[in-house]
C-alpha cells in the first residue's frame, strides 16, 4: 500500500514542481490562462470522483453557484473575511448535497433518473439566483467590493499570488482524488456502480457510501467555486451555476478522461486553452467558428476516446511495448 501511494504521489509532486515554475517563464496572459486550467481541473476533478463509480450528477453547477455566491456575498453585505466565508459556502453546498442525495440514495433513484433530478437542482439553483436580484445582482451578476492587495479579503492584483493558491487547490483535489482511488470505499463503489442489489446482499452499506462521496464531490465544487470568484472578482449565474455548466463540467471531465488522475485537468486544458487559441487564430475572420470547430472536437473525443484523452495516450503507451 505505501508503495503504491508513493509510485501515485511521484507524478503529481514532479507535475507541481514543475508548474511551481511558470510564474517566472511566462506573461500575465499566459499565467491568467494556466490560473483557469487549474481551478477548473480542481472543478472537473470534484465532479469525477462521482462520474467514475458510475453517479452521473447533472447538479454540480448549483454546487459550483453556491460556493461563488456565499463568500462574495458575505464579504460585501457583512464584511466576513473570505477565508470564514468559503468555508459557510462549502458547507452550504454539502448541506444542499445531504438534501437531495439522501432522499435519491433512500429510494434508489438511480441511472437517468438520478441525472435528471440533479439537472432540475441546477436549474433551481440559476432561478434561485436570478430571481434574488435585488441581494445577488440577477442576471447581471454581482462584483465583490475591492481592496487591492490584501490576505484578509484574499484580492490579488498580481496574478502570481493566485496562481500559487489555484496549484495548491489544485493539488489539493489530485491528492483527495487518489485517497478516494486507494482507500476502502473504492471497491464498494465499484461493487455498487455494476449493481446495487448484489452490493447490498454482501453488505456494502449503499446508502453511505453514495453519500460520502457525493458530499466530497460537494465540497471540492463548492470550494472551485469560491476561488473562481476570488479570482475574477465578479459572479455570474451564467458563468458560475446552472445547467450550462454543469454540462460543461461533465463534458470537459469526460473529454479529458475521468478515470486518470490527470484528465480531467486534460480536460481543463482543452476547454479553456483551445477556445482561447481558436478566438486568437480565426479573430474576427470567422465569428462563431471557433465554438463551432471546439464542439465538434469534443463530440470526436467523447465519441472515439470513451476513456478520454489522457486514457486513450495511456492505452497508447501500454500497447507499445507489444508492438
Amino acid at each position: 500500500m505505501k508503495d503504491e501511494v508513493i509510485r501515485r504521489l511521484g507524478p503529481l509532486l514532479l507535475a507541481v514542481l514543475g508548474l511551481a515554475f511558470v510564474p517566472f517563464v511566462t506573461s500575465d496572459y499566459v499565467l491568467h490562462i494556466a490560473i483557469q486550467i487549474l481551478l477548473w481541473g480542481f472543478v472537473y476533478t470534484a465532479w469525477s470522483l462521482m462520474g467514475k463509480f458510475g453517479l452521473v450528477s447533472l447538479g454540480h453547477g448549483a454546487f459550483l453557484g453556491i460556493g461563488a455566491y456565499a463568500s462574495p456575498l458575505l464579504w460585501n453585505y457583512t464584511g466576513l473575511t473570505p477565508w470564514l466565508g468559503i468555508p459557510i459556502g462549502i458547507l452550504l453546498a454539502v448541506l444542499l448535497a445531504l438534501i437531495i442525495g439522501y432522499p435519491c440514495f433512500r429510494l434508489r433513484v438511480v441511472g437517468h433518473y438520478f441525472a435528471l433530478v440533479t439537472l432540475a437542482l441546477s436549474q433551481v439553483a440559476l432561478l434561485t439566483i436570478v430571481a434574488a436580484r435585488d441581494i445577488t445582482g440577477g442576471s447581471l451578476g454581482m462584483t465583490p467590493k475591492a481592496v487591492g492587495h490584501s490576505w484578509y479579503a484574499l484580492q490579488f492584483p498580481e496574478k502570481p499570488y493566485f496562481y500559487a493558491i489555484a496549484l495548491v487547490a489544485w493539488a489539493f483535489g489530485l491528492c483527495i482524488w487518489h485517497l478516494v482511488d486507494l482507500g476502502k470505499g473504492r471497491a464498494a463503489l465499484e461493487a455498487i456502480a455494476e449493481d446495487e442489489g448484489a452490493a447490498a446482499s454482501i453488505g456494502i452499506n449503499v446508502m453511505r457510501e453514495k453519500l460520502r462521496v457525493t458530499v466530497t464531490s460537494a465540497a471540492l465544487t463548492a470550494l472551485g467555486g469560491s476561488l473562481l470568484s476570488q479570482y475574477f472578482m465578479y459572479v455570474n449565474p451564467d458563468t458560475l451555476s446552472g445547467i450550462a455548466v454543469s454540462l460543461q463540467i461533465v463534458f470537459a471531465a469526460i473529454a479529458g478522461g475521468m478515470y486518470s488522475v490527470f484528465g480531467p485537468t486534460a480536460g481543463g486544458l482543452f476547454t479553456i486553452a483551445l477556445p482561447e487559441i481558436l478566438r486568437i487564430s480565426l479573430g474576427t475572420n470567422f465569428v462563431g467558428a471557433a465554438n463551432t470547430i471546439y464542439g465538434a472536437l469534443l463530440v470526436i473525443f467523447i465519441i472515439f476516446m470513451p476513456r478520454g484523452i489522457i486514457g486513450w495516450v495511456e492505452s497508447r503507451l501500454a500497447a507499445a511495448p507489444a508492438r
